[in-house]
């Protein structure tokens, strides 16, 4: 154990805290029992880090992760148990997803160790769901996405630049340092290269690229229980997603042309959509289902379609994945008969600076709105797509 101390202090020791995410502020570290949650490579392990370094770095506190090689021959329960012994309050364990058992044992750990915080996270949502059901009422549970525009700029300008509501921004209320800088270039640059912490580490695609691939070959085969054969053919549908989104599902097509049984492929797209690959648009449902068939389908934000298209993606297929990624933080998005996305009871129609209003001549002039790439101020209910982007 003393080695796992060291290490756990060499980490928090150097951990950066200039910027510290707003994420950080949403959370309850007073719980007993924190799961923080989200795809790989969002920045959940600095979090944790920053924190104990801001608030909890005492001899009370470690750090570990459930992948190190102490816990091959360690339970994690008697591990936990021999820190508390040694006066251990704060214990704050990565990867969690990693360690067989795990969610039994971090039951066990809260229910026979009260004086004892714990704060877990992984990079697999697909094993945290399904390992977690046993602690669906004892856990506070958040989720990080990936960096929204504002935070972008924040971390790489230096700025300290506030969030807005969505009807703050439909209003045309957000404020920016033109004076200083100028959007346009910045979210040029945000949607190659933004949206994930390492952007400031450099060879970005190269990580990101490495990050996909973990997913795909170790991550979602670990929890659907799939063989390489089966690997083989969801790298391939990624791929075929990858060239073709947004895309509306033909299983029949895919079916043909991949060699996945129609039963399948929706559990692929789920897999998927669960690690945070692609992102779902379904149609608003009518009666007592909230949503109801997925009508497109979408890479999880434009980065990835940088790193995963054979030539340079779309950029109206760019403008509609930016917008769904941010608007699927904390809001209810869904499809529309009239527009692209409806969003909390608003409509939008995402477009370029000549993107035309005529396809919401007929809808209320306060739910309806143009979102335009390529502009830098609103215009009656033309909105930019920056904007959008200081949401969180």
């Amino acid at each position: 154990m003393e080695n796992l101390f060291a290490v756990s202090r060499e980490l928090v020791s150097r951990v950066d805290i200039t910027y510290v995410r707003d994420k950080h502020q949403e959370i309850d570290w007073d719980s007993r029992l924190i799961a923080i949650l989200g795809s790989r490579g969002t920045g959940k392990t600095t979090l944790m880090l920053q924190h104990i370094r801001l608030h909890d770095n005492t001899p009370q506190t470690l750090y570990v992760t459930a992948d190190d090689f102490y816990f091959t021959t360690h339970r994690l329960e008697d591990f936990a148990h021999s820190f508390m012994l040694q006066g251990g309050k704060h214990l704050y364990i990565d990867e969690i997803h990693k360690y067989k058992g795990w969610s039994a044992e971090i039951k066990n750990i809260y229910d026979k160790m009260p004086d004892l915080h714990v704060v877990y996270s992984g990079s697999s949502i697909l094993e945290l769901e399904k390992g977690g059901a046993d602690l669906s009422r004892r856990k506070l549970e958040y989720v990080l996405p990936g960096l929204s525009f504002r935070e972008y700029l924040n971390i790489s300008q230096g700025w300290n630049l506030p969030r807005y509501t969505l009807d703050e921004i439909v209003s045309g209320k957000v404020d920016f340092p033109y004076s200083t800088a100028r959007p346009l270039p910045l979210f040029s640059n945000y949607l190659r290269e933004g949206y994930y912490p390492f952007f400031r580490e450099g060879n970005y695609h190269i990580r990101l690229s490495g990050v996909i691939k973990q997913i795909v070959e170790d991550d979602i085969p670990k929890f659907a229980e799939i063989e390489i054969a089966s690997i083989q053919k969801l790298k391939k549908l990624l791929y075929v997603l990858a060239q073709s989104v947004p895309f509306k599902p033909n299983y029949s097509k895919l079916e043909r042309d991949l060699g996945i049984s129609r039963n399948t492929l929706p559990q692929y797209m789920l897999y998927l959509e669960k690690a945070g690959l692609i992102r779902l648009l379904r149609e608003k449902a009518a009666g007592i289902k909230l949503l109801e068939k997925i009508e497109k389908v979408y890479l999880s934000n434009p980065n990835e379609a940088y790193a995963l298209s054979e030539t340079v993606p779309d950029i109206g297929t760019i403008r509609e994945t930016i917008f769904l990624a941010w608007m699927h933080v904390g809001h209810f998005v869904s499809s529309s008969t009239v527009s692209d996305f409806e969003v909390d009871g608003m409509t939008f129609e995402v477009g370029g600076r000549n993107k035309s209003k005529k396809q919401l001549a007929t809808l209320p002039v306060d739910k309806s709105f143009v979102v335009k790439d390529d502009v830098e101020y609103v215009y009656q209910n033309s909105i930019p797509l920056w904007m959008f982007g200081f949401v969180y």
